[in-house]
């Protein structure tokens, strides 16, 4: 590169993923910057850099984090990258501001009084967290370093025309919906969270609400939506009880004044729920008729009595070595199945040995059964289930599948027979997550979640077949195994059982069907496997974010990108080489430049964050603070890896 240029960044997106992109060219520009050459970077978002759109503190305290204090980072903690200038990951902030206070109001000051490293941080704190991070960086620029952040929206990316005037050499005319065209050599796409085109079904929802007087609101970030807008005392159904339904939950209870307080009278739950006399009646509706299962109470993000046998870096490398690219359902699923009934079942025999007979026999045979090239004439799950039969009390056998779908196989006379059931599931579940590695149970959920950790590495840029992704990862594990490892706090399911038993909240049952009664102005929800009348309510809250699915999106920018050809809908080849149009854009790996109409790389684009869900597995999870070994730790720092790779691209120009 010659002397005196100027490299121009457009970052657009100033969440986590843009701020992480920022710090990483900080980093590597302080560690080695062109003699001559200086480094203008433009950050493009409508909302406050740092905490972008998700992660305001303006927000609503009521919505948790779905990871402890201790485990999310913007800043990486890799030796092998450049040294970051400032910062730190949320935790060591957790434990400064507790000190000092530095920057922060009351309310953020009350939180961290009581905020231990083991607890879930509100989003709000979070994103404090992450606007102090990102102007610790900007006190610390580097010589020859200028940053400008533009508060509106970018609405289009053209490649500039060949013989335009440009120091560093070919890029892009960036313009941006208050009229300003920002010219740059290179543009990062970390556009997070967008809204998104409702599905036929929504539609018809939305225009009946609008034709009939009714309230519906379709799926949005929680934080957008007017909670006020949804009546006191009045039905109103909100379908989808995955981790949004718990922030639609705290909005309209303790939201409107409600308290949870200790519960006084034995067999009432851990906790009891005390009306304000403003709250709707919550009438809750999902697929599997429950919440997520609740997390277990940990030390660590993954149990630390969990090792993995079967999902190992030795197996997968095993696969490489042979030159063979696995199936999800015939080479990595039975590993991790595996692994699963190893923790179970080992932890059932340690913490209670009497529903074993001869428990270390038990687990002696049960080793030689789960080993991989044990058994050439017989299936191997049938010979564990033998042995599970011969030696385990039949209460306490593990039918894993049948933790994802707790009322599977049950009808109800009632819906007040349904909601007895759930509150007592609610129970459970809580009181298993209290128990923590102690809990058989949770401690199977917690090798299916260090397995899904090692998946995201094996799976990622791939690593498996497209019919497997389509039909296998995403086809039905990815839903079985959020449903059992990606619940909220054990709070939000103890919460949830007091409610029920106040009479806030009632339940719909599985395999809920929806509708719009027209005559009597009312949505209406049924479950086949509970004889009762409908669930009506004038109300309908979808809770749940907006699909992550580039062709689905109402952003300017990508549907202009998609447009003119320079990116494209990943397409994989499903059962029978049917084409299928996945959720994300079609990238060339490492470090990720979108692959054009044509199939040619589209030159100075990069992607990063949620638009790479067609390459990578998990791609909302935060970037995990303290660095591991093994395929657990590449999965857990992959993002901020992804942003030095993007950032090193950029500067080599």
């Amino acid at each position: 590169m010659a002397k005196s240029q100027t490299i121009r960044v457009a970052l657009i997106g100033a969440g986590p993923r843009g701020t992480s992109v920022l710090e990483r060219l900080l980093a590597n520009w302080a560690a080695g910057s062109p003699s001559g050459t200086t480094l203008h970077l433009d950050v493009v978002d409508p909302f406050p850099a740092g905490s972008g759109h998700v992660w305001q503190p303006e927000q609503s305290r009521l919505y948790l984090m779905n990871t402890q204090s201790f485990y999310p980072t913007l800043i990486p903690e890799d030796p092998l990258l450049a040294p970051p200038l400032a910062g730190g990951s949320f935790d060591q902030w957790r434990e400064a501001r507790r000190r000092d206070g530095a920057g922060l109001n009351d309310a953020e000051k009350a939180e961290l009084a009581t905020l231990e490293s083991n607890n879930f941080p509100s989003r709000a704190l979070y994103g404090r967290y992450l606007r102090q991070t990102l102007a610790g960086l900007l006190e610390r620029l580097p010589d020859g370093v200028e940053v400008t952040f533009h508060e509106t929206t970018a609405v289009a990316a053209r490649p500039l025309v060949e013989g335009t005037a440009n120091r560093a050499g070919d890029g892009f005319d960036v313009e941006l919906a208050n009229g300003v065209t920002l010219t740059v050599c290179s543009v990062v796409l970390a556009l997070g969270h967008i809204e998104s085109r409702l599905n036929p079904e929504q539609r018809s929802f939305k225009r009946a609400a609008d034709e009939q007087g009714l309230l519906y609101f379709p799926p949005a970030p929680p934080a957008d939506v007017d909670w006020q807008a949804v009546p006191d005392n009045e039905p109103v159904l909100v379908r989808g009880m995955g981790l949004n339904f718990f922030d639609v939950m705290g909005q309209l209870t303790e939201g409107r004044g409600g308290k949870f307080v200790d519960a006084g009278a034995p067999g009432a739950g851990v906790l009891e729920y005390r009306a304000s006399g403003r709250e709707p009646k919550i009438i809750a509706a999902s697929r599997r008729g429950t919440p997520y299962r609740a997390k277990a109470g940990l030390d660590g993000y993954y149990p630390s009595s969990i090792t993995m046998r079967y999902l190992t870096e030795d197996a997968v490398d095993r696969f490489r070595a042979a030159g063979i690219q696995p199936g999800f359902d015939h080479d990595l699923w039975p590993l991790l199945h595996r692994d699963a009934l190893w923790a179970y079942y080992s932890t059932l025999a340690r913490s209670q040995p009497t529903a074993i007979k001869d428990p270390a026999q038990f687990l002696v045979d049960l080793e030689d059964a789960l080993q991989p090239h044990a058994h050439t004439t017989t299936h191997w799950e049938s010979s564990v289930g033998d042995l599970v039969e011969k030696h385990v009390v039949s209460s306490r056998r593990l039918n894993l599948r049948g933790l994802a779908a707790p009322l599977a196989g049950r009808t109800f006379s009632s819906r007040a027979e349904l909601d007895a059931a759930i509150t007592a599931y609610l129970d459970d579940d809580a009181r298993r997550s209290a128990l923590g590695e102690a809990d058989p149970v949770k401690m199977a959920i917690g090798a299916l979640h260090t397995g899904r950790a090692i998946l995201k590495s094996v799976v990622a840029d791939g690593g498996i077949t497209d019919e497997s992704w389509l039909s296998g990862l995403r086809g039905w594990f990815e839903s079985f195994v959020e449903g059992l490892a990606s619940g909220a706090p054990a709070l939000r399911s103890e919460q949830l059982a007091a409610l029920a038993r106040a009479g806030v909240v009632s339940f719909v049952g599985p395999d809920p069907k929806f509708s719009v009664d027209r005559a009597a102005k009312v949505f209406r929800a049924v479950s086949p496997w509970v004889h009762d009348a409908p669930a009506e309510a004038p109300t309908l809250i979808e809770a749940m974010s907006p699909a992550n699915r580039v062709g689905m999106n109402v952003s300017p920018l990508l549907e202009q990108l998609m447009a003119d050809g320079l990116v494209r809908t990943k397409i994989m080849m499903g059962g029978e080489g049917a084409p299928v149009q996945t959720t994300g854009l079609d990238v060339e790996p490492h470090p990720y430049r979108p692959l054009a109409a044509n199939g040619s790389i589209t030159r100075n684009l990069y992607v990063l964050g949620l638009q790479l869900s067609a390459v990578q597995w998990g791609t909302a999870i935060a970037a995990e603070a303290r660095p591991r070994t093994g395929p657990a730790y590449a999965s857990g720092q992959r993002t901020l890896r992804d942003a030095d790779e993007i950032a090193r691209s950029i500067l080599a120009r």
